[in-house]
């Protein structure tokens, strides 16, 4: 399975210390180059600076060629550089977490997921402790609604202890 990821599920995946839910899933995962270069930005948390510099065996980081395409210029760079990185290498699945790049995905005929879609299945799997995983999230800047978090614990009633 070729899994492409943009920015923001692996850095909060770093965050939150359940970054090997990549390789557990999917076993390899390709970043454009500008995943690495956000992650290694001015005043981003050294924790995931130290992380990038270096990047595990398997992360595959890829130059993309960042052609003008006006129905991905209202995205972030490296949300267009995962799709188009994507579509070069015939991906079955982009992890976005913005809406606009999502729909966009689904439209050219991509398979997506988000960060939340990802911690559903690493639970589902039982890689992850779920409760402490959206507990450290809820610590982060990862913006979700607190009812979208409460409906991805409803669904993994067995992760979750009794009050």
């Amino acid at each position: 399975m070729i899994v492409v990821a943009s920015t923001s599920p692996i850095y909060y995946l770093v965050l939150i210390g359940e970054i090997d839910v990549f390789p557990q899933l999917f076993e390899r995962a390709s970043v454009p180059q500008s995943v690495c270069d956000e992650l290694n930005a001015e005043g981003v948390p050294i924790q995931l600076q130290n992380w990038i510099a270096q990047p595990p065996a398997w992360l595959e980081i890829q130059s993309v060629v960042n052609e003008p395409d006006a129905n991905l210029e209202r995205l972030y760079t490296d949300e267009r550089e995962v799709i188009l990185l994507a579509e070069l290498l015939e991906a079955n699945l982009l992890v976005l977490d913005t809406k606009a790049a999502r729909q966009i995905a689904v439209a050219r005929g991509f398979k997506v997921t988000s960060l939340l879609g990802l911690l559903d299945e690493a639970a589902r799997e039982c890689y992850i402790n779920l409760p402490t995983a959206v507990e450290h999230l809820r610590r982060t800047s990862f913006r979700a609604s607190p009812s979208l978090l409460q409906s991805l614990l409803a669904r993994h009633p067995q992760a979750n202890p009794p009050m």
